[in-house]
């Protein structure tokens, strides 16, 4: 999801589900200003929904940007009949750490916050 499309998530308005795991950040004052003027802008988004969405559309056009190197075998061939090559880039590896990792992260429930007693 790109940046525009996130924005209009926000404006459409759920959430994608979220890990057990939580990560604490510290923020440049810019950022952290530019995070509080989107939660003034998206009221239904608290700042942690808004970091989570802003991180996955960064690492989404990261892999994008990753570069495709061209390796000695082919793999496939093209539409034209011309030969395709392994990508020995660093894509392959990441699409595989993260499918790793991805497995990782959903085999651990999801812990719900302790309810409060009024």
């Amino acid at each position: 999801m790109g940046f525009k499309e996130l924005l209009e998530s926000w404006r459409a308005g759920a959430a994608a589900p979220r890990t057990a795991k939580a990560y604490a950040v510290r923020l440049p004052v810019e950022d952290a200003a530019r995070l509080s003027a989107l939660a003034e802008m998206f009221p239904g988004r608290t700042a942690e929904q808004l970091i989570t969405e802003l991180l996955g559309a960064a690492l989404q056009e990261l892999a994008a940007a990753m570069p495709y190197v061209a390796g000695q075998q082919v793999i496939s061939t093209d539409e034209q009949g011309d030969p395709v090559f392994e990508d020995v880039g660093p894509t392959p590896r990441f699409m595989n750490l993260t499918r790793t990792h991805r497995r990782k992260l959903a085999s651990r429930p999801v812990k719900k916050p302790p309810r409060r007693h009024r």
